[in-house]
């Protein structure tokens, strides 16, 4: 893949389009938390009916699913918008970080991984029951795995568990730095089974599925961060909450088919996947206004952009952004030929485009000077969005450690 289609370029110009008209004016009121991100989802969905196509890409499914043409886990076909939408999912996301990565964050947990995970783990019932709300974003999605002692180490330092009683879970702990957690209305939780004489940090990990509102389930209130504000992000908290089988993901706790492990581990490929597409949007944002910026401003009686350190500074973020745009389009070309990433590539593309981008937004803040750390410019803003990446969807320390062990074990 060369380029982008001309059938993607359309969705970009018509995208961006919306983006300026319904997006860029309320900027400041979804940074400040005025302004919920969910609703301006919802209108996009509506606008270039994206709910619509989700929609009917969930009934086929489902309708093949009764009729015994494939297995309930066969996972998503789709990408994030449904069966079909390949690079134009992609354009969407990157079109729409260059002004509020917060709003990408958000919708990306609930149909990149709340959506996948019910997809691939559940039940026929179970799938009936939670996606048709899900996919359209008429109900607000969150993915729960990280918890106070165990961000990189998810699995082995995970406090939070389950006790069989009767047919029954029942369900105490805590999550956070949960994407959505303040507002979804459908949480997937991942908890330890309690296993007398097996080594906690061995024991099986089980998926369910939770509603808001059930008893003993508390969703905090928004947490302040450094940047992507527009993103709601919260802690979970779960006392003595009662779990029928039916809310355990595949309802068997069969390792094949129940085990979290291999549940969480599908997902994280597909997230930092993602970060490829919010990242290229972020260089292109910031290359755009640092190139008008360089043209118009004006010191020693000449434009800035006429500085070779500044030329300089330029042409890095363009390289950054051929960069970047070429890895994307590496994942688009496997999607469409339907060979999966493995997991070192994955985590080899989310540790140079995260850092690519957080590199060009701190030079786009250095380019500007003053102006640069002022708000109205927006730059501090795509530098506070784009730091997020080396950190959201394992921190890039830990993604190091997957590429050499990809390496080490030869695959």
């Amino acid at each position: 893949m060369l380029d982008w289609a001309d059938t993607d370029l359309a969705v970009r110009d018509a995208v961006r389009e919306f983006v300026d008209k319904e997006i860029r004016p309320h900027i400041d009121a979804l940074e400040s938390g005025e302004m919920e991100p969910y609703p301006i989802v919802r209108k996009l969905f509506k606008t270039f009916g994206i709910a619509d196509m989700a929609r009917e890409s969930l009934n086929k499914r489902l309708a093949r699913l009764r009729e015994g043409g494939e297995s309930a886990r066969s996972g998503s076909r789709g990408g994030m918008f449904g069966e079909g939408s390949g690079s134009l999912g992609f354009v969407v996301v990157s079109e729409l970080c260059r002004v509020s990565m917060g709003i990408v964050t958000g919708m990306g947990v609930s149909l990149g991984l709340t959506v996948p995970t019910i997809m691939s783990r559940g039940t026929l019932a179970q799938q009936e029951r939670w996606l048709p709300d899900l996919v359209t974003y008429d109900k607000i999605g969150a993915w729960a795995i990280t918890e106070p002692d165990s961000g990189s180490d998810a699995f082995g330092g995970m406090k939070t568990y389950v006790v069989r009683d009767g047919d029954d879970y029942i369900l105490n702990g805590q999550k956070t730095f949960i994407t959505n957690g303040p507002d979804a209305d459908v949480v997937v939780v991942y908890a330890k089974l309690d296993e007398p004489g097996v080594d906690p940090r061995d024991r099986k990990v089980l998926t369910f599925v939770l509603d808001r509102g059930m008893e003993g389930f508390v969703q905090s209130k928004p947490f302040r961060k450094m940047g992507i504000h527009s993103s709601r992000t919260g802690e979970l908290f779960f006392n003595n909450v009662r779990l029928g089988r039916d809310r355990l993901l595949g309802e068997t706790e069969d390792s094949a088919a129940g085990d979290g492990r291999a549940s969480a581990r599908s997902n994280f490929a597909a997230e930092r996947i993602g970060v490829a597409a919010m990242a290229l949007g972020v260089i292109e944002e910031c290359l755009r206004l640092c190139v008008d910026y360089a043209k118009t401003r004006k010191l020693w009686g000449q434009e800035i952009g006429q500085f070779q350190l500044i030329q300089l500074k330029l042409a890095q973020m363009e390289v950054a952004r051929m960069n970047v745009r070429n890895m994307l389009f590496r994942v688009i070309e496997a999607g469409e030929k339907g060979v999966p990433i493995s997991l070192a590539e994955a985590s080899a593309i989310k540790w140079y485009c995260s850092q690519a981008a957080t590199d060009v937004a701190m030079e786009a803040v250095q380019l500007f000077g003053g102006n640069g750390y002022m708000t109205e410019y927006r730059v501090e803003q795509l530098a506070r969005d784009a730091k997020s990446l080396m950190i959201y969807a394992g921190s890039n320390e830990v993604q190091i450690t997957h590429v050499a062990r990809g390496l080490l074990s030869g695959s």
